[in-house]
């Protein structure tokens, strides 16, 4: 396992942000220890009522997590950052699309990320670098997932 390098870990992220991800952190840590159907149930509850995040409020929802967290921010932490940084975009009241997937490139690797704008956000990779297995996307006024 390796550790990130400091350039990995957000600075500048202000007091209240990393303190609220501090919060969200908890439970996004126990989310990760269900099943992916348990979760995929708990988020699309937590979604409703939310609007689209945008892709730069998703990134500082990102940036705060990965800032709280060394695990979050190295690249074993990808299940607890994705969903802490969904849960703090819920907090303001908006969504992410919250997915889970498979590398399309050998070797074989699982990985779940935010999208937002139709984008992954934060991530090094191209956009098709993954295939999406499970997404929880925001809900429009209509009740239909937005994309």
């Amino acid at each position: 396992m390796t550790t990130p390098s400091a350039l990995d870990i957000p600075t500048g992220v202000p007091f209240p942000r990393r303190l609220a991800a501090r919060l969200v952190l908890v439970p996004a840590v126990l989310l990760s220890l269900l099943p992916p159907r348990r979760i995929r149930a708990v988020l699309e509850f937590v979604r409703r009522g939310a609007r689209p995040a945008t892709a730069g409020r998703a990134q500082a929802a990102r940036d705060a997590v990965c800032a709280v967290s060394l695990r979050c921010a190295g690249p074993r932490g990808c299940l607890p950052r994705s969903l802490g940084a969904a849960l703090l975009c819920r907090l303001t009241g908006t969504w992410p699309t919250w997915c889970t997937g498979v590398s399309v490139v050998p070797p074989f690797n699982a990985h779940a990320w935010i999208e937002a704008e139709g984008r992954p956000v934060g991530e090094p990779l191209p956009d098709s670098y993954f295939a999406r297995l499970v997404a929880v996307g925001p809900v429009t006024p209509a009740g239909r997932r937005a994309r």
